[in-house]
């Protein structure tokens, strides 16, 4: 990998260092930077009726499609498919079995039909491609999958922007990232994604450290041997963190309620729902991807779904952040967060945490007044905690 494909939080930092000094260069004036800075002014001074310590200044943010792409399919998936390939190549009586006949033709279209089918609520072919991605790694050590994980990462690219893996983090949510730690924010990643997958690169691309990873999981095992035992991987699901998942891994790990959540899809709601409590005010980003165009070679899988957290007592904006190649159109809408006020802003500003030759993207930022009920209860706690006071 050249040096202009690596990226991280150490980039962004050394970049936002130059420009005035700005922590979130990215963002450019308007309702959605507004509330981002006023929330963490809010919970940061001490005095103010919504300070929260240090201890109490936990963020969790989801991964695929929140902080790096996931299009045209999960990066994870493309590293999964890989070994499946290779696992078919290797043994040729696998060929006629899914998932690895998928993976081997390269039948894009059946695999996209099991996710599709699984968002809707048909699992009956899931279990097909889940035992096959399970016994993609079986029987190896942690210390070897991480190994693996991590060499495809610094060396695969992207199947349609033609840049590495790791130089397709969202600069906007790394300066996030980097904007809440230096004000005394612990972040995590609470990500559907596998937690031992992210953990090689979160330190240097996020600043997140790999403990405070939080991911699915397949089942671990000790094993004995002369160096002090190895642990290896089974083939068997541990915890699926996505939808009611993530907010019991959350709790789990960390033991306290996040105040601030971001996510781009369906199973980050109850996530986003989670974030504040009943005593203190939670704010919540949403973001989603969509996939790029058909001009791209490679086809697309399918979106996972990102329809809003239902309305609730309060006011929402929403940015969508787009941005055109030669031979794709990318779209990704970066930051879906809680305004204290209706508007509309659109702004420019590098989409991608390294700067390459993609475009400015143009983000539109508007809010809408919300209903009456549902939706990420951090909105309407927030309302009722500033009504008590």
């Amino acid at each position: 990998m050249t040096t202009s494909d690596q990226a991280g939080a150490g980039e962004v930092a050394a970049s936002q260092a130059g420009r005035a000094g700005d922590p979130l260069a990215s963002w450019r004036g308007g309702a959605s930077k507004q509330a981002i800075v006023e929330f963490v002014e809010r919970v940061t001074t001490e005095g103010s009726p919504d300070f929260a310590p240090p201890e109490e200044r936990v963020a969790v943010f989801d991964n695929d499609g929140t902080l790096w792409c996931e299009k045209p399919m999960p990066i994870q998936l493309d590293f999964i498919l890989r070994r499946l390939a290779a696992m078919a190549g290797q043994d040729p009586g696998l060929r006629d079995r899914q998932p690895w006949q998928a993976a081997y033709t390269r039948d894009d279209a059946w695999l996209g039909d099991v996710i599709t089918k699984h968002y809707h609520g048909d699992d009956s072919e899931l279990p097909v491609l889940a035992a096959g991605v399970l016994q993609a790694f079986a029987g190896i050590s942690v210390e070897d999958f991480e190994a693996q994980a991590e060499a495809f990462l610094r060396s695969a690219q992207h199947p349609t922007l033609g840049r590495g893996y790791l130089a397709c983090g969202y600069r906007p949510m790394v300066e996030l990232l980097a904007y809440l730690d230096a004000n005394g924010f612990a972040n995590y990643i609470a990500s559907g994604g596998g937690r031992d997958f992210m953990r090689p690169i979160s330190q240097e691309l996020y600043g997140v450290p790999r403990q405070r990873v939080i991911g699915s999981s397949t089942t671990l095992a000790w094993e004995p041997d002369e160096q002090g035992g190895r642990i290896v991987r089974k083939p068997e699901m541990d915890v699926l963190d996505d939808g009611p998942a993530k907010p019991v891994r959350i709790w789990s790990r960390v033991g306290r309620r996040p105040i601030l959540a971001a996510g781009n899809s369906n199973g980050d709601i109850p996530m986003l729902r989670f974030a504040g409590g009943p005593s203190r005010p939670g704010w919540g980003c949403w973001s989603s991807t969509t996939t790029p165009s058909a001009s791209s070679t490679t086809p697309a899988a399918p979106s996972r779904p990102s329809s809003r957290p239902a309305a609730t007592a309060g006011r929402w904006s929403a940015s969508t952040t787009t941005g055109r190649r030669s031979s794709e159109t990318c779209r990704s809408h970066v930051g879906r967060v809680v305004a204290g006020r209706p508007g509309c802003d659109v702004v420019n500003h590098p989409h991608w945490v390294m700067p390459g030759r993609l475009a400015n993207r143009k983000v539109a930022v508007r809010a809408k007044a919300a209903g009456p009920r549902g939706g990420p209860i951090a909105v309407r706690r927030e309302e009722a905690h500033r009504a008590r006071r």
